[in-house]
């Protein structure tokens, strides 16, 4: 009788380290899955920076494009510009040597004649402060 085991005693052990085993298995799963919800938010997350970045990537291409043209633009109307300053100087000049002929034919003709006044427009015309460069974008900028 000796080398039987008591029932009693060992299953009164036994019960106490099932529910410890139990308990702790729960406790992995719950871990588990725990662990699954987070790599997934986590992937999550890194989808929506990666799509983020691709129309943060698109936007800055539509906006250098539009840099571009408009740096482009800059380039042809300040041409135009130029053009047109060096017209009006020409033109300017030729009003003056006109006057100055009308003056002459005025004061040796004796007769009176209607001379107009030439604008200080004229004589100083408004001009924007220019760049030595226009400012550029290109494709190897650094994009941030």
């Amino acid at each position: 009788m000796s080398s039987l085991p008591v029932r009693g005693s060992t299953g009164c052990q036994e019960s106490p380290l099932l529910g410890i085993d139990e308990r702790k298995r729960r406790r992995m799963l719950s871990n588990r899955e725990s662990a699954r919800r987070s790599r997934m938010r986590k992937q999550q997350r890194y989808d929506d920076l990666i799509s983020e970045a691709a129309e943060l990537k698109s936007q800055n291409s539509q906006i250098e494009m539009q840099i571009n043209l408009l740096t482009q633009r800059y380039g042809e109307v300040e041409s135009e510009n130029a053009v047109l300053r060096a017209q009006l100087t020409e033109l300017t000049e030729r009003l003056q040597s006109l006057n100055s002929v009308l003056r002459f034919l005025e004061e040796f003709s004796g007769m009176a004649m209607d001379i107009p006044e030439i604008p200080d427009q004229l004589l100083k015309p408004w001009q924007l402060p220019r760049l030595a460069r226009p400012i550029s974008a290109t494709a190897d900028m650094p994009q941030f």
